[in-house]
């Protein structure tokens, strides 16, 4: 790639980033939402945030065979259009005031997700030039993450405002709108602007193999104990804080919580992205992880 459509790429991906935090966060709030609307239980009003990830043991490997075969464009526009359908199956739970369709929703924009992070995570990493450059492009595309991922509970639960037994979906029909209209114009954008594909590497390695390799394994491991306790966090704090605050814009403080939690993740993506280029994604892991059982241990006494 020359240096124009590098940057290019680079900014793409970034809005892609700061897009999958969008329609993932969502669900923390409409899960309290249907707990309102649809006198759900707090287990049952978080199966919209499980059937989004869920979705992603279904989607990872044809999401990878399809970017494999397709590239790098054809799969992003793919995923933004898979997105728009289900914010819109979204919208349409709450005009048939269905729990199903609801997880429906969920479900079929946990595809889109994950269909971005395919195209996502890989592209900034080669863009980067892999190691620990390539680590440091995620990590600034991190923050973008981040970034929106702060602002939705925040933009949700003031649209709650107070979550009584009249709560219901379609009291955020704007945030909806806004996420199939930014959905819509990113597909215009990818679709008309010059998309150079990086070089992938040409290899016909089976499914089977690649857990051969013994750091594959546990980075799976880690990767899926990571995003429940990532997830589960600010989840767990929006239904708390909802329920016992017992104040009259109780939603809207628990969004500010939450968007407050994201927001200290943004800094420690931000802090990443600064020193990736000098130290080694091993050493970050090992010293962020200590930390944090120091202070989960802190917490808990």
């Amino acid at each position: 790639m020359n240096k124009k459509s590098n940057v290019l790429a680079i900014g793409i991906m970034f809005f892609l980033f700061a897009m999958i935090s969008f329609v993932t966060g969502l669900q923390n709030p409409m899960g309290v939402i249907a707990k309102a609307q649809f006198g759900a239980t707090n287990l049952m009003s978080q199966l919209g945030n499980a059937a989004n990830f869920i979705a992603y043991a279904f989607m990872g490997l044809p999401a990878g065979f399809l970017l494999k075969g397709k590239g790098y464009k054809f799969t992003a526009l793919t995923a933004v259009a898979i997105g728009f359908i289900g914010v819109g199956i979204s919208y349409l739970s709450g005009v048939l005031e269905s729990f199903p369709v609801y997880l429906l929703g969920a479900f079929v924009s946990g595809f889109s997700m994950c269909m971005l992070n395919t195209v996502v995570n890989p592209m900034l990493n080669t863009l980067g030039g892999g190691g620990n450059k390539g680590n440091q492009l995620v990590q600034i595309g991190g923050t973008f993450n981040s970034l929106m991922g702060t602002l939705t509970p925040m933009l949700v639960g003031a649209l709650i405002g107070s979550v009584t037994k009249d709560t219901m979906i379609t009291d955020v029909n704007l945030v909806l709108f806004i996420a199939m209209g930014v959905f819509a114009a990113t597909f215009a954008i990818l679709t008309f602007i010059p998309f150079v594909e990086p070089e992938q590497e040409k290899n016909d390695i089976s499914v089977k193999s690649l857990f051969e390799y013994r750091h594959l394994v546990f980075g799976v491991i880690a990767i899926f104990l990571y995003v429940g306790v990532e997830v589960g966090i600010p989840g767990t704090m929006n239904f708390f804080l909802t329920d016992t605050l017992g104040t009259a814009n109780a939603a809207t403080t628990a969004g500010f919580v939450a968007g407050t939690y994201w927001f200290l993740m943004l800094i420690g993506r931000f802090v990443s992205s600064v020193i990736s280029g000098k130290v080694s994604s091993r050493t970050q892991l090992a010293v962020t992880s200590a930390t944090a059982i120091v202070l989960v241990v802190v917490a808990m006494f």
